[in-house]
């Protein structure tokens, strides 16, 4: 999910970006020159490997986050524990559907929600740059889906349930109502890791706070957890006709935190507190992180939600799949 921006130019050099938060409209200066690479100072890499050890491993790995997520917002994890194979099934899984014909992928289209298959230009995240260039597939957070819940779904709240959105489409794998063999079960293989590895960094970021390790629990039980498989076609040989157009148009997104995993294409910019456009480009083994809205606004701004897009000029195909973890419903950002 994201908080949308719009852009206006203003001074030579400059673009002036409104950004429309929570609190109201504000605006970033961002540099018209080209995007630079980040470094490991802008977003580090983080081992979490210690994560499973002893308070003092976990404390020393709460501190490089802590230093991240207030620095720039944004970093990089590797030994995060989701293994490689489940990461490239859904992959692949990806690939497979946005091959097929596009009546099929409609199949999987809502009418009444947010969610499904969107078609090529049909989202717009910045009302002041071009519409998103991509297609993508989007699911939710179901109880049915989350392991902790299993064998216990008639205790999950009415409230839980009423704050749930409701597809007008069938995603299944059974028989002949699947779009595509095993969509379903790899998809939700490669979510289930991204939920249960977001609830371990919210208990080492607790504790990054000199909060309690399970601070967080209360309010992750039936979390939000949207996934998304992006897809944006590369140019292949053709020139790029518009040097302005993103893959996704600049934002911060709206919940706790992001996961994100790239496939070896880059196509994320970042941008820093010179208002530079940075490259955070992909780094096999690894997921890029970044802070939310939300949490940022728990923090009292000690944690930093960063605005970023996709551009995507490359020849290639690329795909990506991020995953947003938030709070229980309902939720407020006021309080």
């Amino acid at each position: 999910m994201v908080t949308t921006t719009a852009v206006e130019t203003v001074l030579a050099g400059k673009k002036k970006v409104l950004l429309n938060t929570f609190d109201g409209p504000t605006y970033r200066l961002v540099s018209t020159s080209p995007p630079k690479n980040c470094t490991l100072d802008d977003v580090p890499i983080i081992d979490l490997s210690g994560l499973t050890g002893d308070f003092d491993a976990r404390k020393a790995i709460a501190q490089e986050i802590l230093s991240a997520a207030k620095n720039s917002g944004f970093f990089y994890i590797k030994n995060h524990g989701i293994p490689e194979q489940v990461i490239e099934a859904a992959h692949q899984k990806g690939i497979e559907f946005f091959k097929l014909p596009e009546k099929e992928k409609r199949k999987l289209t809502s009418n009444t929600s947010a969610y499904g298959y969107t078609g090529f230009r049909e989202r717009q995240a910045n009302p002041g740059e071009t519409k998103d260039r991509k297609e993508a597939f989007l699911c939710h957070y179901e109880p049915e889906f989350d392991l902790i819940h299993e064998g216990r779904l008639d205790q999950v709240p009415a409230d839980v349930r009423a704050h749930l959105p409701r597809e007008d489409f069938v995603w299944t794998d059974d028989g002949d109502s699947a779009v595509l063999p095993d969509f379903k079960a790899t998809v939700l293989a490669h979510w289930r890791e991204c939920l249960a590895l977001s609830r371990r960094l919210i208990s080492v970021i607790a504790l990054a706070l000199d909060l309690p390790e399970n601070y967080f629990d209360s309010l992750t039980t039936y979390p939000g957890g949207d996934f998304a498989i992006n897809f944006y076609p590369g140019h292949g040989d053709e020139p790029v006709q518009d040097p302005d157009e993103v893959g996704v148009g600049a934002h911060t997104d709206l919940q706790i935190l992001t996961l994100l995993w790239q496939d070896s294409h880059r196509g994320l910019q970042v941008l820093n507190s010179a208002g530079e456009w940075m490259w955070a480009p992909p780094i096999r083994g690894t997921f890029v992180v970044n802070i939310g809205d939300f949490f940022m606004r728990m923090t009292n701004d000690r944690l930093k939600s960063t605005v970023h897009r996709v551009v995507q000029h490359g020849k290639e195909d690329r795909i990506s799949m991020p995953f947003f973890f938030g709070r229980d419903p309902p939720f407020s950002l006021s309080s």
